[in-house]
């Protein structure tokens, strides 16, 4: 197997889903391909968690930050803890950050004011972003207008967008991350994104233990599978399935700073 994958979103760290088998999961990784893994933080344990199985793995990166529906408990402190973490070698980008007007587990106005802090904090620490949007799309566009996202770019993770807010996210330096869901013959928002979108700003991601993509829908998902999605973008760009590959790989690298290693 030739083809090398990046999955540029997981969370190993959510213990109850893999506590028992990290190493199985890794090693089922490496062996579909996927050689490069960035573990992300939603708060500052599990941030601190990313933190500790990227440090313990060649190949493995951490993002750090504060998810909306942590949004509600974010303090001055939280926040100086969460850019010295932010400092760590293995960490990549800052996040997963935004808003989440579906499931609302934080309040609205706390969401927004949080979510324009920790954009703040990331271009301070010069870190690209990433991205959490559901149900959210004109605001999380405003927001990072208005804060200057586009100094430091990142990703719009899971997108769930449209082309036109694609567009807008890519004027801003993000790359467009494609989950499993784009393997579900019903997903065809997810699936016009993929042809419309240019290879150069696609990355493809698990979100698991989340979004399972087909064929392996209704169980745990894992970094391994990241490469369903994948071949599925191949088939819907219709573009042989090791271009894809590489060019998502190539394109994580250069958002996450990682050109200038050879790690």
């Amino acid at each position: 197997m030739t083809e090398i994958l990046f999955d540029t979103h997981a969370h190993l760290g959510l213990e109850s889903f893999f506590e028992k088998d990290l190493k199985a999961v890794i090693r089922r990784a490496d062996a579909a391909g996927v050689k490069y893994i960035a573990t992300v933080g939603i708060d500052l344990p599990e941030s601190r968690k990313a933190v500790a199985i990227a440090s313990r793995h060649d190949g493995i990166y951490a993002i750090v930050g504060v998810h909306p529906h942590e949004a509600k408990g974010v303090t001055d402190e939280v926040l100086e803890e969460m850019a010295r973490l932010a400092r760590h070698e293995k960490v990549v980008a800052y996040g997963e950050i935004g808003l989440d007007f579906y499931r609302n587990h934080s309040p609205r106005h706390t969401q927004m004011a949080v979510f324009r802090e920790q954009v703040r904090l990331a271009r301070e620490l010069k870190l690209p972003i990433v991205i959490h949007d559901r149900d959210a799309h004109a605001e999380t566009v405003k927001i990072l207008k208005e804060e200057k996202a586009d100094e430091v770019g990142g990703i719009i993770h899971c997108f769930s967008g449209d082309v036109r807010m694609a567009w807008d996210c890519i004027a801003m330096g993000f790359f467009i991350s494609i989950p499993g869901t784009v393997t579900f013959k019903k997903a065809r928002q997810v699936h016009e994104v993929v042809r419309e979108v240019p290879l150069d700003y696609l990355l493809v991601e698990t979100d698991c233990p989340y979004l399972t993509p087909v064929p392996h829908r209704g169980k745990r998902n894992e970094p391994a599978y990241v490469r369903f999605t994948a071949m599925a973008a191949a088939a819907l760009k219709k573009r042989p399935f090791e271009e894809v590959a590489a060019a998502t790989t190539a394109n994580a690298r250069r958002v996450f700073n990682l050109d200038h290693s050879a790690s």
